[in-house]
């Protein structure tokens, strides 16, 4: 299983529906309005690499209000 944390800019105002939104996608466990320089930050699991770039490039990034996304893998070192 592999789980990354992504980290997302949205329009201003919109953080709170691109959360609650991205929290009804099949594999985000979580997804939370932060302050900073980001404004939601969801962790995600997929049972691949490619699993996961599928999920945040077709799912993810598809959801309205979005305009900025970094994928942090987790590692285990």
């Amino acid at each position: 299983m592999v789980h990354a944390y992504i980290l997302i800019q949205t329009e201003v105002g919109k953080a709170a529906q691109v959360a609650s939104t991205i929290s009804q996608i099949s594999g985000v466990t979580k997804a939370e309005d932060v302050t900073g320089p980001y404004d939601v930050i969801v962790r995600a699991e997929a049972e691949t690499v490619d699993d996961l770039g599928r999920l945040v490039v077709a799912r993810v990034q598809s959801v309205d209000g979005i305009t900025r996304t970094l994928t942090c893998p987790v590692v285990n070192i």
